[in-house]
């Protein structure tokens, strides 16, 4: 469970910042915010989220096997 704390292994193209409990905002090289990784509530999935400004709140763009796999989404789907 600790590595869900450090962050999962996901690309080195990118950061994750925690923000909350298995919760991590996804970050460019340069800094910019691509979305949200969240882990799902069987602690096996994960969630890409992408924050939708006219809602004010944060849609999800898929639920993946692989951190990796979710933060390649947030990447690929700019």
């Amino acid at each position: 469970m600790s590595i869900l704390m450090e962050g999962p292994p996901v690309s080195e193209a990118v950061r994750l910042l925690p923000v909350g409990a298995g919760l991590w905002r996804v970050l460019d090289a340069a800094g910019r915010a691509l979305g949200h990784l969240a882990t799902r509530e069987d602690g096996a999935r994960f969630a890409a989220l992408r924050f939708h400004a006219a809602s004010a709140g944060f849609r999800e763009v898929g639920t993946f096997w692989s951190a990796a796999e979710a933060v390649e989404c947030l990447r690929l789907s700019r």
